[in-house]
């Protein structure tokens, strides 16, 4: 079962650097086109230069007891669904290729310390993970997802931090901060399918037309790499995707700006509906907020600006 683009809601993972597109990022999620690769040997020593973090901030994390107890009777394991990125602080994998890290996975196995319990995570496609939930396949899902109201209907959502909607654009662009989607108009916008970055853009193309103006052309791909070989070579004039991911490609790389914020939304752990495990997963975000464990999570991935005071379940979908 695929659910529709109005309820799909993934925050892209942060694209890789343009000098890397073609061999690190997609080496990291082992789907690459294979007929990009134009870099040689300067990506593979940007590769290098741009280490993925590794600092332990979840190992040492003790069982709160008060947590653990609002699991329900029997619960000692749950599987989590984790889907691979790319590059930081999105899922990816360590230099041994086999290790994922990532915010996701920290947040994801801190939960599971705070809780004491053992946690299993498995590798899906992103349109994967939410149908499962359901059927029981997974507990639960950690891949930034976002809450919206539409969501909401049928998923359940533990808040752990705030990210949500932005644009960036090449260095030498002179498109400035986009407030108003008729700033659009007649350009080319890159973004992943299946998005609500791609939900958001079809839905309201018509602001141009009713305008009197040239429709702006929605480029969806499913590969972080096309995305920024399209801005790059000039066939997009920006990319829409998730704010954090685009200030992480920004920092660490050049050529490209990043232009503004324009929706936020809050990122929470996904359930099926009406789970029971939503209350010991609120306490335990609540915990490493109160213990200082979530502001290390957040420094290590450089994602300070996306600290949410205490977690919620469900929340309402935020307005901007």
């Amino acid at each position: 079962m695929r659910t529709s683009t109005r309820t799909r809601y993934r925050h892209f993972a942060p694209f890789a650097p343009l000098a890397l597109i073609t061999s690190t990022a997609l080496l990291l999620t082992a789907c690459g086109s294979g007929s990009d690769d134009t870099t040689g040997t300067a990506a593979n020593a940007a590769a290098k230069a741009d280490k993925i973090p590794t600092t332990d901030v979840v190992s040492a994390i003790p069982k709160d007891e008060a947590a653990a107890k609002l699991l329900p009777s029997g619960v000692t394991s749950l599987t989590v669904a984790v889907a691979v990125g790319g590059t930081p602080p999105g899922t990816t994998y360590l230099d041994d290729g086999k290790t994922l890290t990532g915010q996701d996975v920290d947040f994801a196995d801190a939960v599971a310390k705070v809780l004491g319990i053992e946690l299993k995570t498995q590798q899906a496609g992103f349109e994967a993970i939410l149908p499962a939930l359901d059927s029981g396949k997974y507990d639960f899902g950690a891949s930034n997802f976002g809450v919206t109201d539409e969501r909401r209907k049928t998923i359940d959502f533990v808040t752990y931090i705030n990210d949500g909607q932005g644009f960036a654009t090449r260095s030498d662009s002179k498109l400035a901060k986009i407030t108003d989607l008729k700033q659009l108009c007649g350009l080319n916008v890159a973004t992943g399918a299946g998005t609500t970055f791609e939900a958001t853009l079809e839905e309201n193309k018509k602001v141009c037309t009713d305008a009197g103006k040239k429709a702006y052309k929605v480029q969806t791909y499913s590969e972080q790499g096309a995305i920024w070989s399209s801005l790059q070579q000039g066939r997009s004039d920006l990319v829409m995707s998730t704010i954090n991911g685009l200030r992480y490609a920004v920092a660490h790389q050049q050529g490209v700006k990043f232009l503004n914020e324009y929706h936020r939304l809050d990122v929470g752990f996904a359930f099926k509906k009406d789970t029971k495990l939503a209350p010991a997963f609120q306490a335990a975000v609540n915990k490493l907020i109160a213990d200082g464990t979530y502001d290390r999570i957040l420094k290590k991935w450089g994602t300070t600006g996306s600290a949410i005071e205490k977690s919620q379940i469900s929340p309402p979908e935020l307005k901007n």
